[in-house]
């Protein structure tokens, strides 16, 4: 082997070298990136050349070292909670899917930094402007199977009609008998006691029912459901209408006995009419099964009082916030006190995940080498879990990359020491002539 071929392998030497330190600074320059993975750059020794003569083997020697390729690290960054919803980290195996354009070229790309926010549109996004990809869901909060881009803002939970009004209270036993008729225009005056609620019809318009009770016996009572007319077809704004009647019979120990047969209809206008409304008074003794009679309306000698007046309808309502689970599955609560799954955020994962192709912005695309994206639901099929309210820091350890750094370095002065030798034995060689 020549001197100038020693030079060479110097040169090789300072190549390699120079690439190593051009990815632990790398490496060190996004120790604080969310999501990134580190790289080592890993050689290989040169071609070896072979020597005539010699017993045995067939002598070699070296020419030098090879970049072999930069290998991506893709082992788990520790997470760090920053309580903002839309902030992900994947737990595990995997990676988010995002849409867009990247370097100029549109498609999907594929990333650990889970910095996401809502844009104007309502899509959520990452940093860039790239949308993330899950499943929508439908009305019912049931999850589509069609990979897309996820639009939260424009769910909105449908009205619900009120079909049952549930009444806990009191009616005092000491009441005397009404000597008149329930009037609904003049009804404090010919009630004993009433409450209220608030009932919605199939379009999610509210209604204010008043439920007035008239004591007609020393162990029955009628209640009457009266609403304003306005909100009545045929009705007229501003004149209580009565919507529903019946009458609750009682035992001599207070007790709710028998369920009334109501009559009366309730049409809402330019609504579902007429509107099924069920008034539930309790738990009667002579029910099918058989009740106590004591949680619902009681007849006991205390003053007449209402503990609670429920229903289960409500009207439309709009997304106020979300928050997503292990398995990606994102819920919203709406103004209207109703939550649902709106939506899914999926997972890629796999076969070789280190010969993924880096892009600028944190993001990953395919390669041959890495195979195809196979993307599904987090936390199955070997896919990491989804962490909510926090992110994944970056995967680099600094005191490794600083030793790394140190040893590169030194490599790096040695190589340089094999070419200056070289050098100053090729000018004893050409010194030889003088």
């Amino acid at each position: 082997m020549s001197l100038i071929s020693s030079l060479s392998t110097g040169q090789t030497g300072l190549d390699a070298n120079s690439n190593d330190l051009s990815v632990i600074g790398d490496n060190i320059a996004n120790s604080n990136t969310v999501g990134f993975k580190a790289s080592r750059a890993v050689f290989s020794d040169a071609m070896a050349q072979e020597m005539i003569g010699g017993a045995g083997a067939t002598p070699q020697m070296g020419l030098g070292v090879n970049t072999q390729t930069v290998q991506k690290l893709l082992t788990q960054g520790a997470l760090s909670n920053t309580g903002l919803a839309t902030d992900l980290a994947v737990d595990g195996n995997g990676m988010f899917v995002v849409s867009g354009s990247a370097n100029g070229r549109s498609g999907e790309y594929y990333t650990r930094n889970g910095q996401f926010s809502m844009d104007k549109s309502g899509f959520l996004v990452n940093q860039e402007g790239l949308r993330v990809q899950g499943y929508t869901a439908t009305a019912t909060g049931t999850i589509q199977g069609v990979l897309g881009d996820l639009k939260l803002n424009g769910a909105g939970s449908v009205p619900s009609a009120t079909t049952s009004v549930s009444v806990k209270a009191n009616l005092d036993s000491a009441t005397a008998i009404s000597a008149g008729v329930f009037d609904p225009l003049n009804p404090q005056t010919t009630s004993a006691f009433n409450t209220s609620t608030t009932v919605y019809d199939s379009l999610g318009a509210s209604h204010q029912v008043d439920i007035y009770f008239v004591k007609t016996s020393a162990t029955q009572w009628a209640y009457h459901a009266v609403t304003d007319g306005g909100g009545l077809t045929g009705g007229t704004a501003g004149t209580p209408t009565e919507v529903q009647t019946g009458t609750l019979t009682f035992d001599s120990q207070g007790r709710y006995t028998t369920a009334p047969t109501a009559t009366g209809t309730f049409n809402p206008l330019n609504a579902v009419n007429p509107q099924p409304l069920t008034f539930n008074f309790g738990d009667p003794t002579t029910g099918v099964p058989a009740g106590t009679g004591l949680l619902g309306v009681t007849n006991f000698a205390q003053k007449s009082n209402a503990v609670s007046v429920t229903q289960d309808g409500y009207a439309s309502g709009t997304l106020n916030s979300i928050s997503i689970d292990r398995d990606g599955k994102i819920t919203g609560a709406f103004s209207n006190g109703q939550s649902r799954v709106v939506g899914e955020v999926a997972i890629a994962q796999f076969g070789a995940p280190d010969q993924l192709s880096r892009v600028s912005g944190n993001l990953f695309a395919t390669t041959a080498g890495s195979g195809p994206a196979t993307v599904g639901e987090a936390n199955t099929g070997g896919r990491g879990a989804i962490v909510a309210g926090a992110l994944e820091n970056s995967n680099v350890n600094l005191s490794d990359e600083l030793v790394r750094m140190i040893a590169a370095q030194r490599n790096y002065q040695a190589n340089a020491k094999t070419v200056t030798t070289a050098d100053a034995l090729l000018g004893e060689l050409i010194n030889l002539k003088r």
